[in-house]
């Protein structure tokens, strides 16, 4: 979908629904820091709308506002600023908006407009209510030159050098949605340096996460530049962690073409304002909160109007940041100060272990629209998936990042570690697939593979980039898709229950063999259930209503086809069904359903 940006104080533009348009302008006066200073909106009408929205400074003496159009009719806007400037206040203008086509929404699903959760709270849709299941993967450095953006589009297969558009396209032909960015990684320079850094007084700060020779101390610029300007306000180290309070523009304008491209594909970017190993030298050399909450509402302001899922934090770590509650106040203070992304962007994070431990509920964490798992990849932690589903009012939930396909982890080898598209490896990434969907992540899961998130080229690599790109588990991850909507979007009344089935838990509780994972209607006439690899047999489910006979199908999640009916008998007495043995030793899906005698 082209964004056809309108700019200027016009009359009347002609537009689509849910396309992009730019409102630009022009400061008279000049500001010392435009970006920390100078606040700029319009109050937007149109039919059953009606908001400010904020925009945000670009570079020089431009503003932009991003708008769009949610109903079809006409639209108008009146601009604001504080300071009032001549400029930026007072100015007016006008828009149409028509709906696409039906040919025009089946090239672009985007044109459906912005994801949302489903009315039950359990799943993810368009705005038009069309069924969005998530299908993402990990891109964290695509603002950088590691994945560059050739225009005209004329993409090619993934071979040493891939551009973005070859990676875009491979991805879509493989059926994923979505793509997990961050905005800014990282934002500062600290090639070279060691993880911690000791202060004159004694303290520490974090100036890598990693050691030098790995994706945090590497060069993560682009053709603009870095996010932030130098030199920083840390003392000795101005050179190393920029100044947050001053953006570079010219940065971000190379990440909205990105954007926009993966937009015009169908992709939905999940863009992270920040990584959490920033927070602890914001929190001390900065006005915190204020300051982080002025950047994360520049990110919102920026990509408001792109169909996007948007967070104010990428929390994988708990170590190596300042407490997660502590994100609650200036993530808090976007939302009930400038308000919401106004045209329904959900708000999300990826955390460890889960966006409710790290955050707290909604009392604590008003800005929380989608819950995630993440960074705990084991199958012992898709629990936390049970935990938030049952939490109220419900939100959706995904795993936000699994098991990484040949996940490696210099200096500190994982245990469980496989080689890389082994058949061992590809059954610790469908764990992370269909053991998280039966615990209750029914809004998706992001896929993740040790060299894309690492953005390795080939001379640095363990795995270059380009070749985790053809690794079988990547093209297996639609398979999840077919098995969640086996019977359309019915898995949505599905409750997650792990001990419906006995045994359920027969492997070591860090692993990915021999657990079990269910979910079923409270009726119980609809089952999934997912077997990780060996595991003890027989199994049975429990709790069934006497005499209730039930059909069964088993799922291949290898090459996601279902195998013939069978019937799988009828619940005894005592409300158990003793289940048939799996297809073989390796992992299966099961579909059980109740029939009529």
């Amino acid at each position: 979908m082209s964004n056809d940006d309108q700019k200027g104080d016009l009359a009347m533009t002609d537009l689509k629904l849910w396309q992009k348009h730019e409102i630009v302008l022009t400061a008279e006066c000049e500001y010392d820091n435009p970006y920390s200073k100078v606040g700029v909106w319009v109050d937007l009408e149109g039919p059953g709308f009606s908001g400010r929205i904020r925009g945000f400074w670009n570079g020089g003496r431009e503003f932009v506002v991003r708008v769009l159009a949610t109903a079809p009719g006409k639209w108008r806007w009146r601009s604001g600023s504080a300071p009032e400037d001549a400029g930026l206040s007072g100015k007016s203008g006008a828009f149409s908006a028509s709906a696409w086509s039906e040919a025009e929404l089946a090239e672009n699903p985007n044109r459906r407009g912005m994801v949302q959760a489903t009315p039950d709270g359990r799943g993810l849709q368009y705005a038009d209510g069309t069924p969005f299941f998530l299908l993402g993967d990990t891109w964290w450095a695509l603002p950088s030159f590691r994945f560059p953006l050739r225009m005209p589009d004329n993409p090619k297969p993934v071979a040493p050098g891939a551009t973005l558009n070859d990676l875009a396209h491979h991805r879509r032909t493989q059926g994923f949605n979505c793509i997990a960015i961050l905005a800014a990684q990282p934002g500062w320079a600290n090639d070279g340096h060691p993880p911690r850094i000791q202060m004159e007084d004694g303290t520490w700060i974090r100036a890598a996460w990693r050691q030098p020779g790995t994706q945090s101390a590497k060069d993560m610029h682009n053709d603009g530049g870095r996010p932030f300007e130098f030199p920083g306000k840390v003392p000795g180290l101005e050179d190393v962690f920029p100044d947050v309070d001053r953006i570079n523009p010219k940065y971000f304008k190379v990440l909205d073409a990105k954007v926009d491209y993966l937009n015009s594909l169908g992709f939905v970017p999940f863009i992270e304002a920040a990584r959490r190993d920033t927070g602890e030298a914001w929190r001390r050399f900065h006005d915190w909160p204020e300051s982080y909450a002025r950047y994360v509402q520049y990110i919102f302001a920026r990509y408001q109007a792109n169909i996007a899922i948007l967070s104010p934090i990428h929390y994988d770590s708990y170590q190596q940041t300042i407490p997660g509650r502590d994100y609650n106040a200036p993530c808090n203070m976007v939302v009930e100060r400038w308000g919401r992304p106004p045209f329904g962007t959900l708000l999300s994070a990826n955390p460890n272990p889960s966006t409710l431990a790290n955050f707290g509920g909604p009392n604590e964490c008003r800005w929380l629209d989608l819950h995630q798992i993440g960074n705990m990849r084991e199958h012992h932690s898709y629990w936390h998936l049970t935990e938030m589903f049952n939490q109220h009012p419900p939100k959706p939930a995904i795993n936000g990042e699994p098991y990484y396909a040949g996940l490696h982890q210099l200096g500190d080898p994982y245990p469980l570690r496989a080689e890389p598209d082994s058949e061992t490896d590809l059954a610790q990434v469908r764990s992370g697939l269909y053991g998280s969907f039966l615990s209750g992540g029914f809004g998706g899961v992001i896929y993740g593979a040790e060299g894309i998130w690492q953005a390795d080229t080939e001379d640095e690599a363990l795995y270059p980039m380009w070749k985790s790109f053809l690794w079988r588990s990547g093209d297996q991850v639609r398979h999840l898709k077919t098995f969640a909507e086996a019977r359309g979007s019915r898995y949505r009344e599905l409750v997650p229950d792990a001990n419906l089935v006995v045994p359920s838990q027969t492997g070591q509780a860090i692993g990915y063999t021999g657990w079990r994972f269910a979910a079923a209607t409270p009726e119980r006439d609809l089952v999934l259930i997912y077997f990780e690899p060996e595991g003890e047999e027989p199994v049975y489910l429990r709790s069934l209503t006497d005499g209730t006979a039930f059909r069964g199908q088993w799922f291949d999640p290898r090459s996601g086809k279902w195998g013939d009916g069978f019937e799988a008998g009828a619940a005894g007495r005592d409300g158990k069904l003793v289940l048939p043995s799996r297809p073989d030793h390796r992992d299966w899906g099961l579909m059980l359903e109740a029939v009529a005698l």
